[in-house]
């Protein structure tokens, strides 16, 4: 059946390389929706597992050294690991080497939480990625890790939240966060 005169049909001739920033939204949009909803047991969703990775798999040695990694605003990191040690999957822990310093340490109920959200959000990331042959699929990782990575390098106070809230639109993230 032909199209209605004023109807478009879709195209999928358009030049492929030339839409980064649509099919980058896309894919974050996709995640984000799976992810969150696979992690609505965790305090803070996806903000909240990817603190819980970074105590659990590097040393960060204090909570200011933590904010630095993920580029998050300190007094919002703050909140996060608040609800973190409320739900007892960290708990803050008087630097040795130095006393004025508090480091993020995960209990061992917050490592086992970790590894099941892992499990989770990696059949998340199968299901966004799932049109995708599995050798491409573990290449966009990498690819996006290593661009992230160089970005984090170069500017280091860019914030990844604000990323999701623009891709996203800020109501977007309001429905995903009650």
């Amino acid at each position: 059946m032909a199209a209605e005169p004023n109807q478009a049909e879709p195209s999928n001739t358009h030049q492929r390389g030339t839409n980064l920033g649509w099919s980058l939204g896309m894919v974050l949009r996709r995640w984000h929706e799976h992810v969150e909803e696979s992690l609505q047991d965790l305090p803070h969703g996806s903000r909240g597992y990817h603190i819980l990775g970074v105590v659990v798999h590097e040393d960060v040695p204090t909570q200011s050294a933590l904010a630095a990694r993920l580029a998050i605003d300190r007094s919002v990191l703050t909140y996060v690991i608040d609800d973190l040690e409320n739900a007892a999957l960290i708990e803050r822990q008087l630097d040795p080497r130095d006393r004025r310093a508090r480091r993020i340490v995960a209990t061992a109920k917050g490592r086992r939480a970790l590894a099941d959200a892992e499990r989770r959000v990696a059949q998340a990331e199968e299901v966004v990625l799932g049109g995708l042959p599995d050798e491409q699929r573990d290449a966009f990782r990498d690819a996006a890790e290593r661009a992230a990575d160089a970005i984090h390098t170069a500017a280091p106070e860019t914030d990844p939240c604000i990323a999701v809230e623009d891709a996203l639109g800020q109501e977007g993230v309001r429905r995903r966060r009650q």
